[in-house]
């Protein structure tokens, strides 16, 4: 997030797009819903009646894989209007005529015909962002896991600066991230192009710094893989081992098909868990580890705080801590990997990465510090961007429209989309173990609207088989009002009704992400 968590109540109007917010993220969303008590106007784009859109000032419902089109909409009708920020744009931006002309010919008229969205709609919702002194814009997975998915996020990016809404309070551009630590990994250099801070592996003056903290030589300066590039390599016997740490790609990749033979081309298997994942009986070695409450440690969360997290129970059986299973495995490869407790650890995190230079256990040892904070004196960042960009000027990127990967079509009539449920978790490998959560929701469902039931002749409860061209799962309707004509959503959390057996692996050619937002699918009562 450019802002912060709190820094939401200062926003005059709130744009969610793509974030299902009282059910992935309910504790920010519980920012919102008093943000919106105070008089703060929201501004909900969701292809879904989300909770979230029920509270709002104005609900615009896009079809699913339309967003940049959307928001292309949304700067034309503000820079007709005259809402634009001319000095924003003139002294912190580069590349905005470029912009604006690809914009033109997105009038709402020509919008409406991509997204569905009525074009009074999008002219109101324009003037809604584009007049608030401050707006927030906040996003999730529901922008980023399309094949356009960078484009998605650029063109956030192309609205807040169009109307100064970056580094002020109550603005921003503020990814809501997915899992409890997927900041702080990146951070680390969890990624196949960066060392941490996300310091480039092909900067040769970046090699020699982190092998002289290191104590090493000889680190490769190759960009790697990605973990959805790393599943085909296996495939296609590229890749012959795979090493997994906290991640269930039996339930949680796109078409699980596939992945399945993928990892069953493998001649080696390893998998780091707290359970027996999906994925972790299939693998050649287990290795137990300990849970977030069994540790010592930090995380940075979605908002970029540092924080101290601490050993609340002990860990059953062998379980070991994940730094101490790095360690020994490193020893027994012939690096002399050694560290006496996870202090130590960060110490040496806060030497290799710039941005945490400033950080110690002492300092963020009950609220936590945002990064950056260089320095011991630096009070951390709560607001980015609040004087330049890194690079000094942001620049506009002119974004067209792309249709997805997989459109509906007479075989495959139906939209499908993917997310979480409030009681559940990601691929349901803790919470799944709670008899509450379980009695809340036992398994999954389609959803379907009362219009597309009436069509398919479906009551609430009926059996039916979802198809794709990847795979067929079996499962129960919920005729909801949530749900919009044309749109189908099934939760991924279930390995009885696996979501992602039907999803499609076409990548976004950037990031690299999987499309599990939309594919074609087909909807049939089950057989009796």
């Amino acid at each position: 997030m450019t802002n912060t968590i709190g820094d939401i109540k200062d926003s005059d109007c709130i744009f969610i797009i793509g974030s299902n917010t009282s059910e992935n993220h309910p504790v920010i969303s519980t920012y919102i819903k008093r943000a919106v008590n105070n008089g703060t106007k929201l501004l909900v784009a969701d292809p879904r009646k989300i909770k979230m859109a029920e509270l709002s000032d104005l609900w615009i419902r896009q079809e699913s894989g339309t967003d940049a089109a959307l928001i292309n909409g949304l700067m034309n009708v503000i820079i007709k209007e005259g809402l634009e920020d001319t000095k924003f744009i003139a002294d912190r931006t580069s590349g905005y005529e470029e912009v604006k002309k690809t914009v033109e010919k997105y009038t709402p008229e020509y919008v409406e015909g991509i997204t569905g969205i009525p074009a009074d709609k999008i002219i109101k919702a324009a003037k809604m962002y584009g007049s608030a002194k401050a707006a927030s814009i906040v996003y999730c997975m529901g922008i980023t896991q399309h094949t356009s998915g960078t484009d998605n996020v650029k063109s956030l990016a192309n609205l807040a600066m169009l109307c100064g809404n970056m580094g002020i309070a109550g603005g921003g551009v503020n990814p809501l991230r997915g899992q409890n630590n997927v900041q702080g990994a990146c951070d680390m250099g969890g990624l196949p192009n960066v060392f941490p801070a996300y310091q480039p592996v092909v900067n040769e003056a970046a090699v020699k710094k982190v092998e002289s903290i290191w104590n090493t030589t000889g680190l490769s300066n190759k960009v790697g893989m990605t973990a959805t590039e790393m599943i085909p390599a296996a495939h296609d016997g590229t890749l012959k081992a795979l090493y997994v740490i906290g991640e269930n790609p039996l339930l949680s990749d796109p078409d699980i098909n596939h992945a399945k033979k993928s990892l069953e081309n493998l001649e080696l298997l390893v998998v780091q868990d707290i359970f027996l994942t999906e994925t972790a009986k299939t693998a050649d070695v287990v290795f137990p580890s300990k849970c977030f409450a069994e540790k010592d440690g930090t995380f940075a969360n979605t908002e970029r705080r540092v924080q101290r997290v601490r050993k609340a129970v002990s860990a059953p059986g062998e379980a070991k801590t994940d730094w101490e299973i790095t360690c020994e495995l490193a020893q027994k490869m012939g690096y002399d990997m050694k560290y006496n407790n996870c202090e130590e650890i960060f110490n040496e995190i806060t030497q290799v990465t710039p941005s945490y230079g400033g950080l110690s256990y002492q300092r963020i040892d009950e609220v936590g510090i945002h990064w950056p904070c260089p320095t011991a004196e630096h009070p951390g960042t709560p607001i980015l961007h609040t004087e330049q960009f890194p690079i000094g000027k942001g620049n506009f990127f002119p974004i067209e429209h792309r249709d997805p990967a997989e459109m509906p079509d007479d075989e495959y009539p139906l939209r499908l989309t993917t997310g979480r449920l409030l009681y559940h978790y990601h691929t349901g490998t803790m919470t799944r173990k709670s008899e509450g959560l379980n009695e809340r929701a036992s398994e999954g469902f389609v959803e379907v609207s009362f219009e597309d039931a009436k069509k398919y002749e479906l009551e609430d409860g009926t059996p039916v088989k979802v198809s794709s061209r990847r795979g067929e799962i079996e499962l129960k309707v919920q005729v909801s009002e949530k749900a919009v004509n044309g749109t189908v959503f099934i939760p991924f959390h279930f390995t009885e009704a696996a979501a992602n057996l039907l999803t499609n692996a076409e990548l976004d050619p950037v990031s690299k992400i999987p499309e599990f937002k939309i594919c074609a699918v087909k909807i049939k009562k089950a057989a009796a």
